[in-house]
């Protein structure tokens, strides 16, 4: 009886570990196809997050990283020598290689020639770049851990058998920039001039100025101010106009109790509240 208990148990015990184990990134959708988290349908939001680089950008987003590759063997060195804990940023520095910055620099050269379109898949990093596949992706996970590159997973629908769409992951896109980070670790003549007082205190009433319009706005105009066109505008708009035209319709219903000031005595609810019920 014993061992036919215990065997029990380890059934239960092995069933229920099988079935409450989460699926690993990257496991197949349920649709059959391999969709990553985060993923965006591809055409959708490409117009709002590529942007052209302007005139000498991307020459000098290169040379902070080739500056800030120098700063991480500093801090390594640095590092072993006092036997100090890094900080995050220093870690994420400290992590920086050749192999990175040659990949930052790939990055660069294709956002400078499509206009900052830039979408290039794995096996074209590895073979413009002489690095492997596995060396590519800690690259551009060090690069966007530090803010050099800002990357989004995306996927689309392709046709298949069977009822209901189907959908596959397509390339990542990229888009640089020069992170505030690093410009600590940079020569005082790569650092951009400090923006005057007089534009940051522009800067601030038109905050506050955009917070007040949109406090203004109903729910249907907010969700096509705040959001870009999308799929996604469309659907918070008219989930916006419906949640309006609920309260519209509440506040012409609403009726006012007369008697509301009259505090009830011995029993609940409106009967109590007048004297003559």
């Amino acid at each position: 009886m014993a061992a036919i208990t215990v065997g029990a148990a380890s059934l239960q015990a092995l069933g229920a570990l099988r079935l409450g184990r989460r699926t690993r990134s990257g496991s197949l959708h349920r649709t059959g196809a391999p969709v990553l988290r985060d993923s965006v349908e591809a055409g959708t939001f490409e117009d709002v997050f590529f942007a052209t680089p302007a005139k000498g950008e991307t020459d000098s987003i290169l040379r902070a990283a080739r500056r800030a590759l120098d700063a991480g063997k500093r801090l390594r060195r640095d590092a072993r020598a006092d036997g100090r804990q890094l900080s995050g940023v220093e870690h994420h520095l400290a992590a920086l290689t050749s192999g990175t910055v040659r990949v930052l620099e790939e990055i660069l050269t294709l956002a400078r020639l499509n206009a900052g379109r830039v979408y290039p898949t794995y096996e074209y990093l590895a073979e413009a770049t002489s690095l492997g596949r596995a060396t590519i992706a800690r690259a551009l996970h060090v690069l966007a851990a530090i803010g050099f590159v800002v990357r989004q997973r995306r996927f689309k629908r392709v046709e298949a058998q069977g009822p209901g769409p189907r959908y596959e992951q397509t390339s990542n896109v990229y888009r640089a920039y020069l992170p505030s980070c690093v410009l600590p670790y940079l020569p005082r003549w790569m650092r951009p001039a400090p923006v005057p007082d007089d534009m940051l205190q522009r800067e601030a009433d038109r905050v506050d100025d955009t917070k007040h319009m949109l406090s203004r706005l109903d729910c249907r105009d907010l969700a096509l101010a705040v959001i870009a066109n999308g799929p996604l505008a469309k659907i918070l708009a008219k989930l916006g106009a419906a949640v309006d035209k609920r309260e519209r319709e509440y506040q012409n219903d609403l009726q006012p109790l007369m008697d509301s000031y009259i505090y009830p005595k011995t029993r609940v609810g409106l009967v109590s509240q007048r004297t003559n019920a």
